[in-house]
């Protein structure tokens, strides 16, 4: 799994250091070799005093990150090799809490596509700006996985019911809405990030430079359904949620039954973890929230619903996922508690983030 340094680039500019993911025929996947380099480089310039600010950017235009490289997860998957998928996904955690803890300011230019993996490479850092082209999504239920990468500690943190809004259905936010969201802390057209990027190498404070290009924020379309999400998916069993949703009338009705027919169509078992992730969530530490992460991909990886899923998505893109169990009736409350409960015997070592 591991990837030439090129697929990701490191600069010093100025006061910067400027990390740039550079796979943009993939949609700037992240990779194996992609976090070890960047969590090296990290390091390195956390100990430099020439270096006050990281900027993370992306190649391409279409992605800033689709996610991590999920295609080569699966195929290591098949053949039974959990211990090296499991590497990944240790080392991908350990690389998002580091940007957390950043003792310098991390900003992230997001233009494009920005789900999965690419979220832990951004929404974690101090500063994140939405370009034109943003699209936030969590959108894992939909191939039998959850939604990791510390969405157990920032999702149930956005604003009312967002968070359980954007784990259930896996629905993009644009710009306007990330910001509403949390997600995003800035609003910049894209045709600014080059200047932008520019001013942020010089020795002006990074609080001072993103003042100086943000942009007010248009109305964001998910500001105004916010009274409806934070009412119909305020629950703790995403059967009810669905109930909710099916009920409502008046305005409210044809957003609700497209968000039901969405829920409908992921896997039972990940919408189960999802919620449980985002109400237990709510209370945990950060570290709690990565381990009970890790403890949960520990487990997906011996299940079905994430190879189906990849199947039907990636490899064979019939998008006919046969999902097992098919229901959330036959999805129980053991099975969901069984994947949040310390690693055992015979598994493997609980993840501990430095």
């Amino acid at each position: 799994m591991s990837e030439p340094q090129s697929e990701i680039l490191f600069e010093r500019r100025g006061a910067a250091g400027l990390v740039t993911l550079n796979r943009p025929q993939a949609l700037n996947a992240v990779t194996l070799g992609m976090v070890r380099a960047f969590t090296r480089t990290l390091l390195q310039w956390q100990r430099d005093p020439g270096i006050t600010r990281v900027i993370v950017t992306a190649a391409g235009g279409r992605a800033f990150s689709a996610g991590g490289d999920i295609r080569a997860l699966y195929d290591l998957g098949v053949v039974g090799n959990h211990a090296e998928m499991l590497k990944f996904w240790r080392e991908e955690y350990t690389l998002n809490a580091m940007i957390k803890r950043y003792p310098k300011p991390c900003v992230a230019l997001i233009d494009g596509i920005v789900m999965g993996g690419g979220v832990g490479v951004s929404v974690h850092g101090s500063h994140r700006v939405a370009g034109d082209r943003c699209q936030f999504a969590m959108p894992e239920v939909g191939i039998g996985f959850f939604p990791d990468v510390g969405a157990t500690w920032f999702l149930p943190r956005l604003p009312g019911e967002l968070g359980a809004y954007c784990a259930l259905t896996g629905e993009r936010l644009g710009a306007a809405d990330s910001v509403h969201a949390t997600i995003a802390t800035h609003r910049v057209s894209s045709a600014r990030f080059a200047d932008l990027a520019d001013a942020l190498c010089g020795a002006v404070a990074v609080d001072a430079t993103l003042a100086a290009f943000a942009e007010p924020v248009a109305d964001a379309p998910i500001a105004a359904r916010r009274d409806a999400i934070d009412r119909l998916f305020d629950g703790d069993r995403v059967e009810d949620i669905l109930a909710k949703l099916d009920a409502a009338k008046g305005p409210d009705a044809g957003f609700a039954q497209a968000s039901a027919a969405t829920i409908r169509a992921k896997s039972p078992t990940s919408l189960k973890l999802a919620l449980a992730q985002m109400r237990v969530g709510a209370s945990l530490a950060f570290d709690a929230c990565m381990q009970t992460e890790f403890r949960i991909v520990s487990r997906i990886i011996h299940g079905d619903d994430f190879y189906e899923g990849v199947r039907a998505v990636i490899v064979d893109k019939d998008n006919a996922p046969r999902w097992q169990p098919a229901t959330l009736e036959a999805v129980t409350p053991s099975v969901i508690e069984r994947h949040f409960a310390p690693l055992g015997r015979g598994e493997p070592a609980e993840l501990v983030l430095p």
